[in-house]
C-alpha cells in the first residue's frame, strides 16, 4: 500500500498489477506498473523512509517490514514491455507454522475490560498531573490469573513488571513472582499462561506478594495493557492487604487508540506487530510487561507529536477514548 501510494503521489501512476507465483520454497510477489521508472537512489530512499499513510505515521520502514517477514525486496524494469516492478521474495508458511498460528488465534488476548475507574483523582496523581511524560518514571506491569472474572473469585497467579526511567527500559530492574492463588487453576487456562498447579505450590500468597510489588512501584506511574483488568484484581485485595494502589494509571490499549484511531485492532499482539516489536514470552506476566513497555516507549513520541506531553493530557486523551469504547 505504502509503495503504491508513493508511486501515485510522485509519479502519477494510474494502474497496478499484482503477480504471485512460487519460486522454489518462497513466494514471489510483484507490484507492477507501466510508465515512468525511478532511479536506484529513489528506491533506496523509499525503502528507508518511515512510512506514512495520510495523517498516520509509523516508525517502521519498508525494509523493516520485509526483514521482519524473513524476506527480500528489490526493484526491476522490463524494458521490452515498458514495465517496472517491486519484487518481494517471502518464505512460505510450513504446515507446522500454520498449526501454531491457529493455536495463537485460539489463545487470543483478554476481552476489553472496563470494571475499574482508571481515571480516579488521588493525591499522588494530582501531584504528577502537570509533569512531562518524558520526566516520569513508570512501572509497566501485567498479571496472569486463574480466569477472566476477578469479581467472581478468580485470582492472580503471577505478577511481572519492568521499570522505565528517563525514557529507557531498565531490563535489569524487573519484578517477577508466581503466586499461590489458594484455589485450583482451571485446566482450560493452563495452555494460555503455562502455569500449572505444581508451579504455584509452595509459592507465597498474594497478601505477601503485593506488598513487595507495591514497594517496587512506589512513586511511579503504572502502565498496563487493558489496565482496568489488572487494576481490578489489585483493588479487590485492598481489604486483605491494606494497600491501596492509588498511582496514576496509563493504558496502552487506550493510548494506541488515541494515536491510531483508524486501526481496527488494539490487541497487544497487533500493536507490537505495527511497531515491529519482537514478542517473547507472550502470556507470561514479565514477558507481556516487557512487550507493553516497548509499546509504551513507541507510543510516547507519537503522543508528543500530537501535543500530548503531560500526564494530565495523556489521561484526558485516554479517558475520551475509554468512554468512546465502552460497551454496555
Amino acid at each position: 500500500d505504502y509503495l503504491a501510494l508513493r508511486l501515485v503521489d510522485e509519479f502519477d501512476i494510474k494502474f497496478f498489477r499484482l503477480r504471485l507465483q512460487a519460486n522454489g520454497n518462497r513466494a514471489q510477489l510483484d507490484l507492477i506498473w507501466t510508465g515512468q521508472a525511478m532511479s536506484t537512489e529513489t528506491v533506496m530512499s523509499w525503502e528507508m523512509d518511515s512510512m506514512r499513510f495520510g495523517a498516520e505515521s509509523t516508525p517502521l520502514t519498508v525494509r523493516d517490514v520485509v526483514e521482519r517477514h524473513g524476506g527480500e525486496m528489490w526493484f526491476e524494469r522490463e524494458r521490452v514491455r515498458h514495465e517496472a516492478f517491486f519484487r518481494f521474495l517471502l518464505p512460505m508458511a510450513s504446515v507446522q507454522e500454520q498449526l501454531e498460528a491457529t493455536q495463537i488465534l485460539q489463545n487470543d488476548s483478554r476481552p476489553e475490560f472496563y470494571d475499574f475507574d482508571l481515571f480516579q483523582t488521588t493525591d499522588q496523581s494530582s501531584a504528577l498531573e502537570d509533569r512531562l511524560l518524558g520526566e516520569l518514571s513508570f512501572t509497566v506491569f501485567d498479571t496472569e490469573t486463574t480466569g477472566l472474572n476477578p469479581s467472581e473469585g478468580d485470582q492472580i497467579i503471577q505478577i511481572g513488571a519492568a521499570r522505565i526511567v528517563n525514557g529507557k527500559l531498565l531490563r535489569q530492574e524487573s519484578f517477577e513472582q508466581l503466586v499461590n492463588p489458594g484455589r485450583l487453576i482451571p485446566a482450560a487456562t493452563v495452555p494460555i499462561h503455562g502455569i500449572t498447579q505444581d508451579m504455584v505450590r509452595g509459592k507465597p500468597p498474594i497478601t505477601e506478594v503485593l506488598p513487595a510489588f507495591y514497594t517496587f512501584a512506589q512513586d511511579t506511574v503504572l502502565v498496563a495493557h487493558n489496565a482496568a483488568f489488572d487494576m481490578k484484581f489489585l483493588q479487590l485485595q485492598e481489604r486483605h492487604t491494606g494497600l491501596v494502589f492509588n498511582h496514576p494509571v496509563l493504558d496502552t490499549l487506550l493510548l494506541s487508540a488515541v494515536v491510531h484511531p483508524n486501526q481496527e485492532s488494539h490487541r497487544l499482539e497487533a500493536i507490537a506487530e505495527r511497531f515491529n516489536i519482537t514478542v517473547l514470552g507472550r502470556h507470561t506476566a514479565l514477558g507481556d510487561a516487557i512487550v507493553t513497555a516497548e509499546v509504551w516507549l513507541r507510543l510516547l513520541p507519537l503522543l508528543q507529536a500530537m501535543g500530548i506531553t503531560t500526564l494530565r493530557q495523556a489521561r484526558e486523551a485516554a479517558q475520551k477514548t475509554y468512554y468512546a469504547r465502552l460497551k454496555y
